[in-house]
């Protein structure tokens, strides 16, 4: 039996001593499949930016907002989900499904937790599915057999890549341009995008709090994690039909309701936008 805070004993393959990106954003979300190793590097997180929850749970709000939207008014039936994460409340399929019970959702992790969790999840669910798969290998994903038989590429498809790749962090600025680019040719006319990233508002206070929140991340177990301005967010979303009010933080992606609380330093540290390609 696992000790009081602790997950059940890790399934084989999976290595509870090694920091998970999905495990940490599981943590930030006030879930409990986390091993300890993830909560120290959320309490660095943390330690760099105090309210660095935020940016998972407006990240979440977002992305909840931007598939209901596509499935409401854009009439979108097929979607993949990229780097989708561990499961947790309003999960993409249970948004668009709300909607559209016949609605197919193809979840992307290459994350054995991720993995897991979502199998399992999704035992008795016929249209939704779990697929291995890499971010950064889109070729790999999109001519996956399990993605191919689930969606149907003749028509439009949500695609979701959301708070994924920024985890890139190297010298090649221009790599998550060309492996959105990879993912955009694919999509037939008609298909949306929702893209979330951490971002630089290149103001001041702002934009020391997320070299901080860099540092800690590249330091630590997660080994990388990178903000990008406007104007970089802007070139992977280069082509498409971009949604009003355009590339913003997520928490001004048509809220819900109106703010009742004051914006803290984190809520400025994400950004996400929907686009539809022509």
């Amino acid at each position: 039996m696992s000790a009081v805070g602790e997950p059940d004993p890790a399934p084989v393959g999976i290595d509870p001593t090694r920091v998970s990106q999905a495990r940490v954003y599981d943590y930030l979300l006030g879930g409990t499949e986390n091993y300890e190793v993830d909560r120290e590097q959320a309490r660095a997180l943390e330690a760099a930016v105090p309210d660095v929850a935020e940016i998972a749970r407006e990240n979440r709000a977002f992305v909840t907002r931007a598939a209901r939207y596509l499935a409401r008014h854009a009439g979108i039936v097929q979607y993949l989900d990229v780097g989708s994460g561990l499961p947790t409340a309003e999960n993409t399929h249970e948004v668009v499904q709300r909607v559209d019970p016949e609605a197919t959702v193809v979840y992307v992790d290459h994350d054995p937790v991720v993995l897991a969790h979502g199998r399992a999840l999704l035992a008795e669910n016929d249209r939704t599915h779990m697929v291995g798969g890499d971010a950064w290998h889109p070729s790999g994903i999109l001519h996956d057999p399990q993605v191919r038989a689930a969606l149907d590429f003749a028509r439009p498809i949500g695609l979701l890549c959301t708070a994924t790749l920024h985890m890139y962090s190297g010298d090649d600025r221009d790599l998550p341009v060309r492996v959105m680019r990879e993912y955009l040719d694919a999509l037939p006319s008609g298909s949306y995008v929702v893209l979330s990233h951490l971002y630089d508002p290149e103001e001041q206070g702002e934009s020391a709090a997320m070299r901080a929140l860099e540092h800690a991340a590249r330091t630590g177990g997660l080994g990388s994690g990178g903000a990008r301005t406007h104007a970089e967010i802007a070139a992977m979303l280069d082509g498409l039909e971009l949604l009003e009010p355009g590339i913003v933080e997520t928490y001004r992606w048509w809220p819900s309701g109106p703010r009742t609380t004051p914006v803290g330093v984190a809520q400025r540290l994400v950004a996400g936008a929907v686009g539809r390609k022509p």
